[in-house]
Formats: C-alpha cells, structure tokens, sequence
C-alpha cells in the first residue's frame, strides 16, 4: 500500500470507536477520522466470532485486498478501521470489496473525480471536429 501505513496502538483503535464516524454493512463495519497526517492508517480486526485463526486470516487479507486496490481513490489523512462481521466468514473476495466500497462511499472517504475541462467526456455525444481522424 502507497499511501497507507498500519494502525496497530490499541489506544488509537479505541479512540475511533469512541469519536470515529461509522458505517455498518453486511460483511463490515468501517469507522474512520481525520488523523491531520499526509497518509491514511488502516486497522483491520476480526475477533473469535467470526472463526478460528485460519478463517479470520482469510477474511483480513480479503479487507486488506480490497482496499489495496481501490487505495488510490481514498481521500489522505484518515485513521480507518474495518471491523469484520461473523457473515463475513462465508463472504466471498467481490462481496466483501463491494460492502466495504459502500461504506467508504457513505463516510464520504472515496474522492469524487471532477470531470477536466480540457478534455471531452466520455458519453458527451457531440465531439469537435478536430477529434475526428481524417
């Protein structure tokens, strides 16, 4: 991950649950807030109910996947904690990135791509003529 570091101080995980903003979803719960650095800090937890040692580790690489790949359209400078639900457990790989995309979405931590002036839109119908190969 680019730019994102791991939250692992119980103190910091302890102070989003009390302060954070959350999101809850069928497979997680996001809880995030502002951290003031130039980086986000991911923490990932899924406790005993959702399985033993082997099936939670699947269920934190799966979280930590997801957000791997879409860590270029989060906004920087957020503590962000996922919690995984029991549900998550029998959740496949697409299920969980979509859940958790909607969360991110929802606690406004997914930047919006404003669309550049000095290029056409993709469905705008009407091009320039100078657009067009001769």
């Amino acid at each position: 991950m680019v730019f994102t570091k791991s939250l692992k101080q119980n103190h910091l995980f302890r102070r989003l649950y009390q302060r954070g903003k959350s999101a809850a979803g069928r497979y997680t719960v996001v809880y995030c807030r502002k951290n003031g650095l130039a980086f986000n800090r991911l923490g990932i937890t899924a406790g005993t109910k959702v399985g033993h040692a082997v099936v939670r580790n699947r269920v934190r690489r799966r979280i930590r996947e997801a957000y791997r790949l879409s860590e270029m359209e989060y906004r920087r400078g957020y503590d962000i904690v996922v919690v995984a639900r029991t549900r998550a457990a029998e959740a496949t790989y697409r299920e969980i990135a979509d859940c958790l995309r909607k969360q991110s979405e929802r606690l406004g931590l997914i930047r919006k791509e404003e669309p550049r002036e000095d290029h056409p839109a993709v469905d705008d119908p009407v091009l320039p003529d100078a657009h067009l190969p001769s």
